[in-house]
This record gives C-alpha cells, sequence and structure tokens, in this order.
C-alpha cells in the first residue's frame, strides 16, 4: 500500500509524499535495491574471507560529488537498473546472504528507506546468525537511528567533513559535521565499543573518513573534534585513501582534479595515531575505480 505520509526520516526533512514525488534522495516509495552480494572491498574484520553480504541501495540522501557509487546514488538513471522489493523479499535477500557465507549483512546507504529496512529486519533478525551492518554517509537523524536500537550490530559511519563550506560545496549538507557527530554518538550508544571474534567484528562502531584532494587541514580538524566527542577507544577509525577524480565533474571542481598525495594521507594518519585512535588504513592502489563494483543488479541476484 502507497504511503500517503510526508517523508521526514533523514535531515534533509523533505516532507515528499514520495508515491506522488521523490525527494532530495531521488527514491520513490518502494526500496530500491542495486546489488546484493558477497563483497571484499570493505574493512578487514567486515569483509573477512568470504566477504560481507551488501545490499547496496539506489539513491541516496547525501550525493556528494564525488561518489565513486555515483552510478547508483545520484546519476539520473540511478533507478533504472535497480529492482523493486518489498520488506519480506529484502528479508528473503539477507537471509540469502547469510546462506552464501556472508560474514555479515552490510547495508550501504540504507537512510533513506529507514522504515522498510526496519520493517525487513523485525522479519530477519530471528533468523540471523550474522551481524547487521548499517554502512551510511553520517547524515543520519537520530530520532530514525533510535528506531533501529537492537536491530543494528555494527555502525560504519562516515565523517566526511569538519568544515561546512566543504560540506555545502561538495554534499548540499552545510550543517553536516553538526548531524553526523550526533549521529554517531547515537549509535555509540546503542551498539557500545568494538567486540571482535577471530578477526570479525561482532558489535561496535567504524568512524570512516576520506581525505580529500586539498583537505588535510579539514581531516585534522575532523578527527581532533571526534577525539573530543568520544573517547578514541571507544570505535575503531578507517582512514580512507582510496578518492578518485574518475567520478567528479572536473569543470564544475578543478581542486578536485587529482588524487590524494603521500604527504596528504600520511599527514592525517599521523595525527589519528597522536589523538590515539587505532583502525585501518590503506595503501595508494585503494584509490581507483577497479574497486567500484559493477550495479548489474539481476547479474548480481543470481549470485545470492
Amino acid at each position: 500500500m502507497e504511503s500517503k505520509v510526508p517523508c521526514n526520516i533523514c535531515p534533509r526533512r523533505c516532507n515528499a509524499v514520495r508515491c506522488e514525488r521523490v525527494g532530495f534522495c531521488g527514491a520513490p516509495d518502494e526500496i530500491y535495491i542495486s546489488r546484493a552480494s558477497l563483497h571484499k572491498w570493505e574493512e578487514p574484520p567486515v569483509s573477512g574471507e568470504r566477504g560481507s553480504g551488501t545490499v547496496f541501495f539506489a539513491g541516496c540522501n547525501l550525493r556528494c560529488v564525488f561518489c565513486q557509487n555515483k552510478r547508483i546514488s545520484s546519476d539520473p538513471d540511478a533507478f533504472s537498473g535497480a529492482v523493486a522489493v518489498t520488506p519480506e523479499e529484502l528479508c528473503d535477500i539477507m537471509l540469502r546472504l547469510q546462506d552464501a557465507g556472508a560474514h555479515n549483512i552490510n547495508l550501504v546507504t540504507p537512510t533513506h528507506y529507514s522504515l522498510g529496512v526496519i520493517r525487513a529486519l523485525r522479519l530477519a533478525k530471528p533468523r540471523l546468525t550474522v551481524p547487521v551492518v548499517y554502512n551510511s554517509s553520517g547524515y543520519e537523524s537520530v530520532e530514525t537511528l533510535k528506531r533501529f536500537s537492537g536491530l543494528v550490530d555494527v555502525y560504519l559511519p562516515d565523517l566526511k567533513y569538519f568544515s561546512s563550506e566543504l560540506s555545502a560545496r561538495y554534499s548540499g549538507a552545510g550543517d553536516y559535521f553538526k548531524i553526523a557527530s550526533a549521529a554517531i554518538s547515537e549509535m555509540l550508544s546503542q551498539v557500545g565499543e568494538p567486540l571482535f571474534k577471530e578477526g570479525l567484528i561482532k558489535r561496535g562502531v567504524i568512524v570512516r573518513h576520506l581525505v580529500l584532494p586539498g583537505c588535510r587541514k579539514d581531516s585534522m580538524n575532523v578527527l581532533e573534534a571526534l577525539s573530543r566527542l568520544m573517547p578514541p577507544d571507544k570505535i575503531k577509525l578507517s582512514l580512507m585513501r582510496q578518492f578518485t577524480p574518475d567520478f567528479v565533474d572536473r569543470e564544475k571542481y578543478p581542486e578536485l582534479c587529482r588524487k590524494i598525495t603521500t604527504f596528504e594521507y600520511d599527514s592525517v594518519v599521523k595525527r589519528a595515531g597522536e589523538l590515539g585512535f587505532d583502525g585501518y588504513v590503506q595503501s595508494a592502489e585503494s584509490a581507483s575505480a577497479e574497486y567500484t563494483p559493477m550495479f548489474n543488479c539481476q547479474e548480481a541476484f543470481q549470485t545470492v
């Protein structure tokens, strides 16, 4: 049944009745999935040896201009190759991924489908023996996150920017840091500090930060603010070096037309260590479009 309730589940608060018109995320009322398969390119304790059972959702409520998943997050045809599913079908997909050997169920950018995802998780959770990972941009409503309490085991949020100027320019969200920092605090309050078993994360928060070209100082500001927000030993930090200009409009954003330098990345890694963070780093080879999944949904669904 189509919902006539205005959508305010994310910080954009579009107030869109999505069965009639889409909001900022571009998503209609149904849940749209672009890929569901085992995925080995996450952090080591998430991917493990067999892979993370990832469900990539179409559309996005942040739509960063450099997104490597641009094809499914913000392109005009982002939904054309996706498949609409019901909460019951999404539950079945999760269980099939578990049967295929997934170390966890990894929900990638589920924010704008929160209500349907919650219904699916309530159906699946009693039959899942692996953790549920909520993998997002960090631009989340605390009110909506509270509804996931008890359904999510691991939160994997980004903390992209400290500067409101950068977040406005690259994500159209000048309030990003204020919103994301409150969201990460809520995530930590739900799941607590990281718990590992046999090298795999079972519970906790891993905060991701992507270092951008020319934004080394902002990255350090992000880390310093995060260390004030919560004790560094209560989370894991993933410092990403994988930015690539392949997905950027180079005329509009000429400053993003290069990969980050070793100096930029190593400076941020050093500061993270000084602040007491522990976690994960990436090699220079990670900055390649080759690591972007092929979003052919029909083929992907045949594997689970």
